[in-house]
């Protein structure tokens, strides 16, 4: 297998340190060590370092890597960091923030910018995820105030009096619950260094000082709506008697607002501290009490008269930041084409640099619709028709009807293109399974529908985006005009109801069943693993970030075991773990000296760096910070793939295509010499490792997987240890055929 590096000549005391990071949905420390018993060796479990044990559970050394005719020892390594995103009832709950998590990861969308247009869209950002909290917490309040207390309650008279206090109670202690949750963080042990800016991938990626602002800040925000809906609106008190609590509602708003929009990228050095706040929390809970107390009831079963027009402002000025958002966007990324316009459409950002526009309206839509429907739900359980949410809920259920109706659309059509092939077969095939006809069958139908969910996944959240903003207008033209459903449309309504009572029930449930079961638990964690990498900078209301963790510690434990003179230390990222440890190798590179770096190598497996990251955070994780890397890396980053994981992919080579029996294609260093095939069947461009799935047969002294793998046990295969061995620079060229080794 040709080097594209130099390749270190393996001494006496040569030992390798390969240090896995596990993907999405979390596994087990034996899984990840491929191991039947597994132990801690550090960590302070939440992260775990883990590593096989003998009988006796004392840390065994791993399988020795061949390497220039000769074994060197190996030792395997794991981090375990799915303790951060699953497990118990509160890390569940974060899946119904998901789209306040959607919101926080628009921040991170954004194309590369200058200093004026990227401060102003990171200033809608942050004001439309406050925007999201005014109105989740305004539907709470809805349901809370106006269904339960204001309407259900008045048939029982000595609750009466008590009805104020009693339908705000629930509201200022939902606000709390998620601001105590918005203050997790993950305690990093050890002292690490800041990362310094540079282009090298995930430099941008620290913990913002202001994050403890937006906490209050929000808090303030969606209390002081709360208070607003109950005396009587955005336009005017209910009486006389709550001037001064309206008044008083909409400072703590605009106050709010207006420190929001003043906020920026990290730095240090506020000028809202602790103090500052802290008065804003006292301020915000005096008024949600003199709200309480102050609030004349209705009677008669009628609606609070702020509740229609509260709810309705808020969505509108949620949905007129989005189309700012959306406008300046496209400017930005107009300007930003220059960095990637000589770069094939492959490797370019999603939709130009635009995706986060998509992005941050399907997040405002399903915290508007995940409001609608737990209004509904509780409305239907309370068995009473007389109960009524506002006017406004029934154009949202048309809204979701409609959405409902389509995605089941969207599904038959997207089942049937998966279900009949098209496409031609790809290039790759029949290299990799040559006279193997009943093998390469089924590896192309594999490939065909890998390579249409990674080409078009990113069309279906434009899809579903458009469709959801068109009903929207819709919806708001029909509600201002008073237009009347035609009759072919009348099921609409009823049908959002439904998809949108088991949206929300169907969530909580799942909360439920993930806080009892840790499979389930790992399944619903996947939502997290995706949106808990970002740290909180649009919204706070998110899972705190694991990678301000889980980076530093993989960082502080290579340099551990760097300062062994012998050692070298591969990094070994599989799924979403190949992010965490492409970042932290490229801190590892930033802080070693230019003679130590040489020690360190990396390995992706089933890494969606190239088709997903870099297209879709191009200011974060963007290709020439990938170029940088492979450059620092020297040939030492080698990429395990299967054209078969629709997740995973190529990450250093692009652009493949056959020509008389070989393999050529494009990588980070221009074009490359034909693919080498290695013993077992793999193709070697560049530093991209193709392994023929499914594999080509049982190899005595290891295990067997049969069948098509996609995007499970990349280290199954035989070629993971030869991957392991180049990115340690080690010699992996195959040993000439002698009387003492024929017959291994």
């Amino acid at each position: 297998m040709a080097q594209y590096g130099p390749v270190l000549i393996a001494g006496p005391d040569t030992r390798v340190i390969e240090l896995r990071v596990h993907g999405v949905m979390g596994t087990t420390p034996e899984s990840l060590v491929d191991a039947v018993v597994a132990v801690d060796v550090a960590g302070d479990g939440v992260g775990r370092l883990v590593r096989p044990a003998d009988r006796l559970r004392r840390p065994a050394p791993g399988p020795v890597l061949q390497a220039g005719g000769r074994p060197v020892p190996r030792t395997v390594e794991g981090y375990l960091w799915s303790a951060m995103t699953s497990g118990g009832f509160a890390k569940a709950a974060w899946a119904l923030l998901l789209p306040f998590s959607l919101a926080n990861m628009a921040h991170w969308m954004l194309p590369p910018t200058g200093r004026v247009l990227g401060g102003t869209l990171r200033s809608l950002v942050r004001l439309a995820a406050l925007v999201l909290t005014m109105l989740l917490v305004t539907q709470l309040t809805v349901v809370s105030l106006d269904l339960v207390a204001g309407q259900w309650l008045d048939q029982f008279e000595h609750l009466r009096p008590w009805r104020g206090p009693i339908g705000l109670a629930p509201v200022l202690l939902v606000v709390a619950v998620l601001h105590k949750l918005s203050a997790i963080d993950w305690k990093v042990y050890g002292v690490q260094p800041a990362p310094r800016g540079g282009l090298l991938p995930g430099a941008q990626i620290a913990a913002d000082p202001d994050a403890p602002a937006l906490h209050v800040l929000h808090a303030t925000a969606g209390l002081a709506c709360a208070a607003l809906l109950a005396v009587g609106g955005p336009f005017a008190p209910s009486s006389d008697g709550v001037t001064v609590v309206w008044v008083a509602a909409w400072v703590l708003i605009a106050a709010s607002v207006l420190i929001t929009l003043l906020l920026d990228a990290p730095t240090e050095g506020r000028w809202f501290k602790p103090w500052p706040r802290r008065i804003l929390v006292v301020l915000t809970i005096l008024e949600v009490v003199a709200a309480a107390a102050l609030t004349p009831m209705p009677s008669g079963g009628r609606h609070l008269p702020g509740t229609n027009p509260t709810v309705e402002s808020i969505a509108a000025v949620l949905a007129v930041t989005c189309v700012l958002f959306g406008l300046v966007l496209i400017p930005a990324a107009l300007l930003a084409r220059g960095c990637w316009s000589a770069l094939p459409g492959s490797q370019r950002p999603w939709a130009g640099g635009w995706m986060a526009a998509p992005v941050l309206v399907i997040a405002s839509l399903l915290g508007g619709g995940f409001g609608a429907g737990v209004g509904i739900t509780v409305q239907q359980a309370l068995r009473d028709n007389t109960l009524q949410l506002p006017p406004g809920y029934r154009y949202v259920t048309t809204l979701w009807g409609v959405a409902a109706v389509l995605a089941v659309v969207v599904g038959l059509i997207g089942a049937a293109v998966l279900v009949l092939p098209r496409g031609a077969k790809p290039v790759e095939i029949d290299l990799l399974h040559p006279g193997k006809p009943e093998a390469a069958k089924r590896a192309a139908q594999a490939w065909r529908i890998a390579r249409l969910k990674r080409n078009h996944a990113h069309h279906i959240v434009l899809v579903a985006a458009g469709v959801l903003a068109a009903g929207t207008v819709v919806s708001f033209l029909m509600q201002v005009r008073g237009v009347v459903l035609p009759w072919w449309a009348q099921p609409l309504p009823g049908i959002g109801i439904t998809a949108l009572g088991a949206f929300a029930i169907g969530a909580l449930r799942q909360v439920y069943v993930a806080s009892k079961s840790p499979q389930a638990a790992r399944q619903l964690g996947l939502l997290n693993d995706i949106a808990g990498f970002w740290p909180r900078e649009a919204h706070p209301l998110v899972p705190p970030c694991y990678a301000l963790k889980a980076i530093p510690e993989l960082v502080a434990r290579a340099r551990e075991h760097l300062a062994e003179p012998g050692a070298r230390v591969v990094l070994a990222g599989y799924s979403q773990g190949s992010l965490l440890a492409a970042v932290a190798a490229a801190r590892l590179l930033d802080s070693l000296p230019a003679h130590e770096r040489e020690r360190v190598g990396l390995v992706t497996a089933g890494s969606p760096l190239q088709w997903a990251y870099q297209r879709a955070f191009p200011a974060v994780v963007s290709h020439d910070s990938l170029v940088e890397l492979s450059r620092a890396m020297g040939g030492r980053w080698r990429a395990v793939c299967r054209g078969t994981d629709a997740i995973g992919g190529g990450v250093t080579t692009w652009e493949r295509q056959a020509f008389d029996g070989q393999l050529l294609g494009v990588g980070y260093e221009g074009a490359l010499p034909a693919a080498e095939p290695s013993e077992h069947g793999a193709l070697v461009l560049g530093g991209d490792h193709w392994l023929p799935d499914p594999q080509h047969g049982p190899i005595a002294g290891r295990r067997w997987r049969p069948g098509i793998l996609g995007h499970n046990d990349y280290t199954s295969d035989p070629e993971w240890d030869r991957a392991i061995a180049a990115a340690a620079g080690l010699d992996t060229a195959e040993e000439p055929l002698t009387l003492w080794n024929f017959k291994r």
